[in-house]
Parts: structure tokens; sequence; C-alpha cells
């Protein structure tokens, strides 16, 4: 049913903008046949508006894969480095929540371990709004940061990692079968920053799915059986996700080449000393507006990378 609705949405979208570029031919001929001016002026100005638009709805097109189009979990890990790197996995987070915010999508911080003395450990946040794993996964792999440090005294040059995980929510029990007796259900008090107690009742929950060792947790929530629910699509979303990297390594042995997003994955670099810029390692596109991309401008180097895929068969 969701599936059917959204082939309505694009269809009508798509209707909509044939009338309008009907419109906007009509309006041209009599702008020439008057010498409107201002109206000429203002045509030009819609024209470029259209052509946008249908250059965002052609590369919306190229997401083909089966999962593209599904709502999102993502994660980002601190690297080795401790303060250094956990600060960089908080600037990380506030890119991403700044670019769900421009492009409309709704987002929720499932989990989230403070560092020692600032940033994270790791997050977890659901993202909701169309298309957001078809683009959040262009994000996967291995972030870089170069700059000054602001935790050194000696103002020294320091090189920070974070992981990006990726995953699409599972719609349905039917895609995931997780059987109950796989699972280790474990509950404890939720902290904040120095240990700080966040709430006097056991809330937090971790699941442990057994027979892959993979983990969820989720303390966001002040209710148990709602961080539960959390934990659990969570923890839908990584076995989805370990699945399609296993149907993904099956095409690689094929094609002969895939990328999984681990340590060693290096996509893109964010250099902000001695010069500033941000370059995407896969597509080579870069920026020296560094500043914009940690707030969130981010659609640039997305789309330089789906466009470099076209073609594949990836998820």
């Amino acid at each position: 049913m969701k599936r059917l609705a959204d082939l309505n949405a694009r269809i009508e979208t798509w209707r909509g903008l044939e009338r309008r570029s009907a419109e906007l031919r009509e309006l041209i001929d009599l702008a020439a046949a008057e010498e409107d001016a201002e109206l000429a002026q203002d045509l030009e100005r819609e024209v470029g508006a259209l052509a946008a638009r249908l250059d965002q709805l052609e590369l919306e097109l190229t997401f083909a894969g089966p999962y593209d189009r599904r709502d999102a979990v993502f994660a980002i890990h601190a690297g080795a480095g401790g303060t250094e790197s956990q600060d960089w996995a908080e600037m990380l987070l506030r890119m991403y929540l700044r670019w769900a915010e421009r492009r409309g999508y709704q987002t929720q911080i499932l989990d989230l371990t403070p560092g020692e003395e600032a940033g994270l450990k790791s997050v977890t946040v659901e993202v909701r709004g169309h298309l957001a794993y078809g683009y959040l996964k262009a994000e996967r792999g291995v972030h870089r940061l170069v700059r000054l440090s602001p935790f050194d005294a000696d103002h020294a040059r320091h090189t920070s990692f974070a992981l990006v995980e990726v995953m699409p929510e599972a719609e349905s029990a039917a895609e995931v079968k997780i059987v109950s007796d796989d699972l280790r259900i474990d509950v404890f008090r939720a902290s904040g920053h120095g240990g700080q107690n966040v709430q006097k009742n056991a809330t937090a929950v971790r699941i442990t799915h057994l027979p892959t060792g993979l983990v969820a947790t989720c303390q966001n929530e002040r209710s148990q059986a709602r961080n539960k629910e959390s934990a659990l699509r969570v923890l839908e979303a990584r076995l989805l996700e370990q699945e399609l990297e296993r149907h993904a390594e099956e095409r690689a042995r094929l094609k002969g080449e895939h990328v999984a997003a681990g340590w060693g994955n290096q996509i893109r670099s964010y250099v902000l000393h001695p010069y500033r810029m941000v370059k995407d390692h896969r597509t080579d596109f870069e920026t020296s507006d560094a500043e914009s991309v940690l707030e969130g401008e981010l659609d640039p180097f997305i789309t330089a990378y789906l466009k470099s895929i076209l073609g594949s068969n990836g998820a």
C-alpha cells in the first residue's frame, strides 16, 4: 500500500510538471508576441526553477535499489584518538541533522554514548522521509578531519576519524526473521556525561542477537518499552544491512569490486588547516567552502556520488 501511494505521488508530480511546462510555453509565446520584457524576465526565473526540479527528479529516477525509498537508520562511531575523534563524531552528527532538516526529514536520536570529556563515542539516529536511505547510503564509510586541535594547548594539527554506518529500515517482520530465543535483552540505567544517571530506573535497553553478535541499544526514551521497541527497529535494520552486504559481496565476486562501510574505507576528507577543503575520494568532487558542508550542505557531494554509481546494481 505504501509503495502504491508512492508511485501515485510520483506520477502526479510528473503530470504536474508537464502541465506547468505547457503553461510556460504559452506564456513565453505571449511574452514574445507582446514584447513584454518584464514578463520574459519572470518566465526566465520560472524556467530555471523548473529545470532544477527536473534535474532533481531525474536523479531520483536512478534510485532503483529495492530499499532506496525507505526510511533510514545511521550510526556514527568515533575512531581512535579519544576526545579529538569524539568531538569530530559530534560535529558529523550536527552536520547530518542540519542536512536532514534542510530536506524536511524527521530525525530521532535513538541512542547516544557521550564522550569522556567532549563529543560522543557513538550515536544512532532514525531518519524518516522520502528517499532517506537512497540519499544517505552515499555517506557510508570513514570520514577524516584535519584541523588545529581545540583540545591541545599547543594547538597542534590533528587528524581524526569517524565511521558512518547507514541502514535501511525493515518494513515488515517477514523481511527480517528474528526468533525471540536468539535474543538477549539487558536493561540498565541511562547515563549522561560524567556517568550521571539520567533515569533512576533501569529504562535503557540493550538487545544482542546471539547468532550474529549484533547489538542494538536505546536509552533516549523514558519508557523501557519504547526503548525496547526502538532497539528492535535498529537491530532489524542492522540484520537487513548485513544481508545486503552479503548480497553485495556475492555480486562483487562476479563484478570484481565491493567496498564495505568499514574502517578501511575512507570516503571523504575535511581539511580545516593549513587550508580549507572538503574532498570526496570516490568522485574527486571537492569544495573550499568547508563551513557550508559542516552546516549540512551535503547535496552536491551526495549527488556527485549517486551519479558516479549510475548503472550499478548496488543497494
